[in-house]
């Protein structure tokens, strides 16, 4: 299981909050007062992780959303080619190849640590 449930009114900025089968981390919540005959909504605008697009949402705060169990991991760079890095699990040994990112060209060199991001299957390299 990647994921877990909470209940909006429990998240908070900075946070993962999993939307349309994306995991997004959280920019801000704005919350509104509950109606006559309805109850407090909130709005949540977060950014995709892996594909860096903005969502917007708004749900009631009783609402139960999923939340994707992010693990932040070391891996040991192996080689690097113009397009791609390969990559080994520091706790595992599990070597994989992921594409390397246009911010992050000319910051890796092979037998250098990296902190990447693991979740729902997907992963990114965060810090050089």
């Amino acid at each position: 299981m990647a994921w877990t449930q909470q209940e909006v009114r429990e998240l908070k900025e900075g946070r993962y909050i999993l939307l349309e089968e994306e995991p997004c981390r959280i920019l801000s919540i704005q919350t509104s007062k509950p109606g006559k005959h309805g109850e407090a909504k909130a709005r949540i605008d977060a950014i995709g992780l892996f594909d860096g697009s903005k969502r917007s949402v708004v749900f009631p705060v009783k609402h139960k959303v999923l939340v994707p169990l992010i693990g932040k991991k070391q891996a040991q760079v192996l080689s690097l080619t113009d397009v791609e890095v390969q990559l080994m699990d520091m706790e595992n040994y599990e070597t994989f190849s992921l594409p390397i990112e246009a911010e992050l060209k000319g910051q890796l060199t092979p037998g250098t640590e990296v902190q990447y991001l693991d979740a729902m299957g997907k992963r990114r390299i965060t810090k050089p």
